[in-house]
């Protein structure tokens, strides 16, 4: 049995990298392992094991605490409600993103947002986000000019 590396092979950092920056832009979309693992262009099991040394997080752990890291800006920003946000940034069930959000950051959205509208700092109106598109993918410049 072979002994698992202990970091990725220089010559696919670069792969890895391009991988987690797809992850970081496309965070509200639904990404699984395989689609991501293809954007590095290795298999989803060599992308998975590669990740987890580089980076010291699974590739869905990563994912997970990018979207938890968004909805606390929209928390502390926005008016919208927790389930709008929960959509917003990716995940299809309120109870899941409730208790990944608690485990992340240790209180319920409601506790935080709650906490973050008491010091009253003026608060992005939800149909102004929704309208420019701020929680939802934007097209990318080549589609744009291909527009």
């Amino acid at each position: 049995m072979s002994i698992p590396p202990r970091r990725a092979p220089a010559d696919l950092l670069v792969h890895l990298r391009r991988a987690r920056d797809h992850m970081d832009r496309h965070y509200a979309e639904p990404l699984d392992l395989a689609a991501v693992a293809t954007v590095a262009g290795v298999s989803k099991y060599h992308f998975q094991r590669l990740f987890t040394v580089t980076y010291g997080l699974s590739p869905a752990a990563y994912l997970s605490r990018r979207r938890i890291e968004r909805a606390q800006d929209l928390l502390r920003a926005t008016n919208l409600t927790v389930t709008e946000i929960c959509h917003a940034v990716g995940y299809a069930s309120l109870g899941s993103f409730s208790s990944r959000f608690r485990d992340l950051v240790g209180e319920t959205p409601s506790e935080f947002q709650r906490r973050w509208s008491a010091t009253g700092a003026p608060r992005i109106p939800g149909c102004f986000l929704l309208m420019w598109g701020l929680t939802e993918r934007r097209r990318s410049a080549s589609e744009e000019k291909a527009a």
